[in-house]
């Protein structure tokens, strides 16, 4: 028809543009015009548009307004009644019912949910959300059968930055849903209408109201008002924000976890034995997205480089520029782009970058070296860092070579190849030719910078739960303790005394030595710590008086040591530890005497511990080789894998209740799982850990796979805090020192397990001696982080 403006398929297919809209999407206008395009709070199982509060305006690609949002604030937070429904005490039947009658409104409401999601620019597929919610549905309907002995954290706080995408937020709230834990929910400002729409649609499917709770206005300020009334605080975004929320809510007695994987380096590692052409469509289709969450470095044999090289210009001559995220994005990646040419880049682009706007083409930039600022920080932008290597070994170790560990595609027709990459990439998901393959039954732990947290399979449901007979949280503060992070632990111990003043006499109490490296020895600073006997009555014995340089030596011996340990069998692994317990069953006089001289304890009441001490060496030598993993099943074709891995040194800072048992205890799970570590005594009881040295020096445990550094708790608690290598802290002391270790351990991210009380305070809420299966699950499980690879079939 002359005049008309109608638009036929070819011509869009054409241009590229987008076609008409259907009447389904103006569900989605309709749903924002409902709430007059002035989103509120979501509390009570309702809207609620509090007014004289700051607002976010959400515009759309194009700089036009879609709505905006009003930020939350603590009288939000306070007014909520999460507690008065006990979701938790619901059987695990009526919470699965509900998370599938979800489930079935996102399959009526889909492409509601679909438009709002694009229109917001935070695209997440519904049928995801579907997989989801029927996933752990399920979970919930075999949690009082499969999950006994483990009850809810309580109230779960998941906070998504700006730039963090719908579904990286549900993954963390449906699982915390099934568990029986009450959720609030900081959505970033692109998710916040689409999440929003979520808990709506989840009263509507029968939660009960106040049970799920959205609150937006921004991840690190609504996170640090929420912090206080959550048992759990997870975050998931960018790392610039997750660490301004763990420094702002540090101290406040709150167990944390960080997913920070928006703007994570991923390898993508291709050797010569690849389809060459399968591998390079891939690497182009996950490189130049509109929109991805990681960004790609493309690792090429140099046996088929050429090769590789000169399909990227046959398949990129026919893409055209993509738009970048902001305006100040364009800069930044000129910038890159200079810098990589001026360092001997060479680029393939399909056309010039225009000369001005938010367009720019895709790039790869080849020859770029490990250490180029392309390659460690990738700016955000269709830019795609070419490296490349020469033997399998150096490519793994190139595929490493970046601070983020969140996954990676390797591309080989070599099963053996493959397999051997997958298990030594620090990754927490391997990709075997493919890429980008999620599934919520596949665990996946994340490795180095990009998190502590496991998101996926049963290993992902135990971050929603705690044991119920063993009591493992930290204290709660209503504010942070003003403390002086550069100042802590500097101040000496009164009790040091030098080692000259120690040995000078024959009739002085005895002195005893550290074990560092293997073997037993002084303190650097030359200096010993008085240890009093029981009720004050004089000087029992001195102590090395550790700090930084012990704790540096030990760690190297450690890391040395450990990365063997970890792949001696797991039998091999059994072995040792029960020679152990057969060393310290041979020491038991010896050990019983210290025991009591030490803590105050009748002989009898020592003896019953070392007894427990060997029985618990025992457990967790026949723990060893009952590791689980395998094979999930996921809903797609391909094979799974489930590993399970150490996750390296981890310092121990131990409890003065039941000295030698509760290091027995921690010591055995750290190195039952192919970890290494370093222990810090009880520095009012250390003596029964420093008579353990003897037991440690006769076992056939590799040395300085274990060392015990004796002195002041706060001065190693700092040494560990601040040393690089150091995986993982578990430890027992003062708020003061969690709060230190909260602010502190997070460049480079540490797994933290932390337990305080007040100086003035009961002693340890924990039964070491009947802990109960839960409990030592939960020390299992922090000793250990899980990966997936994949590897897909016709």
């Amino acid at each position: 028809m002359a005049g008309s403006t109608t638009k036929t398929v070819h011509n869009i297919f054409q241009s590229m543009e987008y076609g008409p809209t259907s009447s389904s999407a103006a569900s989605a206008q309709a749903w924002l015009d409902l709430q007059s395009r002035d989103l509120g709070v979501f509390i009570r199982g309702r809207f609620v548009r509090p007014t004289d509060r700051r607002t976010r305006l959400l515009t759309d690609a194009k700089g036009g307004s879609i709505c905006s949002m009003v930020c939350a604030a603590e009288l939000d937070v306070t007014n909520s009644d999460r507690l008065k429904m006990n979701w938790g005490a619901l059987s695990g039947h009526t919470r699965a019912k509900v998370l599938l009658r979800w489930a079935g409104a996102l399959g009526q409401h889909g492409q509601c949910v679909s438009e709002l999601c694009d229109l917001c620019q935070a695209t997440c597929s519904p049928s995801s959300l579907v997989r989801l919610a029927q996933y752990y549905a399920s979970w919930a309907e075999l949690s009082e059968s499969i999950l006994t002995g483990w009850k809810p954290l309580g109230v779960v706080a998941v906070v998504g930055s700006d730039d963090c995408s719908l579904y990286s937020l549900m993954l963390k709230v449906l699982p915390a849903l099934a568990m029986g834990n009450s959720v609030i929910v900081v959505p970033g400002l692109n998710t916040t209408p689409p999440a929003l729409l979520l808990a709506q649609l989840f009263i509507e499917a029968g939660l009960p109201a106040g049970v799920l709770d959205v609150l937006p206005g921004g991840a690190v300020s609504v996170g640090a008002v929420v912090a206080p009334h959550a048992s759990y605080l997870i975050y998931c975004g960018n790392k610039q924000d997750g660490l301004a929320l763990c420094k702002a809510t540090a101290g406040l007695g709150r167990l944390t976890s960080l997913s920070p994987s928006i703007g994570a380096t991923c390898p993508f590692i291709v050797f010569e034995s690849a389809d060459i052409d399968s591998a390079v469509d891939a690497a182009i289709e996950a490189a130049f997205k509109k929109r991805k969450e990681v960004q790609w470095v493309l690792c090429v044999q140099e046996s088929v480089w050429d090769s590789v090289a000169s399909r990227l210009r046959l398949r990129m001559a026919g893409l055209k520029c993509i738009a970048l995220a902001a305006e100040g994005d364009r800069a930044l990646v000129e910038a890159a782009v200079q810098e990589a040419q001026q360092q001997g880049a060479t680029l393939i682009q399909p056309c010039a970058a225009p000369p001005s706007g938010t367009q720019f083409p895709p790039t790869v930039l080849c020859g770029m070296a490990p250490s180029s600022s392309c390659v460690v920080d990738p700016p955000p932008g269709p830019l795609l860092p070419l490296m490349t290597f020469r033997s399998n070994a150096e490519g793994v170790t190139l595929g490493n070579h970046s601070p983020h560990g969140q996954a990676a595609s390797i591309w080989t027709e070599d099963l053996t190849l493959a397999l051997e990459a997958a298990k030594s990439l620090s990754v927490g998901s391997v990709w075997v030719n493919s890429h980008s393959v999620c599934d919520p039954s596949l665990p996946i732990t994340g490795h180095k910078d990009s998190g502590t947290h496991t998101d996926g399979g049963q290993e992902g449901l135990y971050q929603f739960l705690r044991p119920s007979t063993f009591v493992s949280s930290l204290q709660p503060c209503p504010s942070p303790t003003s403390l002086d992070y550069a100042k802590f632990g500097t101040a000496a111990s009164p009790a040091i005394v030098p080692v000259a003043a120690t040995e000078s006499d024959s009739g002085s109490p005895k002195s005893y030595l550290q074990f560092v490296g293997g073997k037993p020895c002084k303190a650097e600073s030359g200096c010993n710590v008085a240890v009093q006997a029981p009720e004050g009555t004089g000087v029992l014995a001195y102590c090395p008086g550790g700090g930084r340089k012990d704790v540096r030596n030990a760690v190297e011996a450690a890391s040395k040591v450990q990365p063997g340990w970890m792949k001696k069998s797991l039998s091999t692994r059994a072995q040792s530890l029960l020679s152990l317990a057969k060393g310290l069953e041979s020491k038991r006089r010896e050990m019983a005497t210290s025991l009591s001289a030490q803590t105050g304890l009748s002989l009898d009441e020592a003896d019953q511990e070392v007894e427990l001490s060997v029985c618990r060496l025992s457990f967790w030598a026949a723990r060893c080789d009952k590791t689980q993993g395998g094979s999930p099943t996921v809903p797609q074709s391909g094979l799974a894998l489930s590993l399970l891995e150490a996750l390296g040194v981890i310092g121990v800072v131990l409890p003065d209740c039941k000295p030698l048992l509760s290091m027995v205890t921690l010591l055995g799970a750290t190195v039952a799982m192919g970890n290494a570590v370093v222990m810090v005594p009880s520095e009012r009881y250390p003596l029964p850990a420093l008579e353990f040295i003897q037991v440690l020096q006769a076992s056939d445990l590799p040395g300085g796979l274990v060392s015990i550094i004796s002195g002041g708790r706060d001065q190693l608690t700092a040494a560990l805090a601040n040393h690089n290598v150091i995986k993982a802290i578990w430890y027992w002391g003062s708020p003061e020192g969690c709060q230190y270790l909260q602010h502190t351990c997070l460049s480079p991210l540490k797994a933290l397990w932390l337990h305080s009380r007040s100086e003035d305070g009961p002693e340890w809420d924990v039964s070491w001696a009947e802990p109960g299966p839960a409990a030592l699950e939960e020390m299992w499980r922090n000793a250990v982080q899980w990966k997936s690879v994949w590897i897909p079939t016709a």
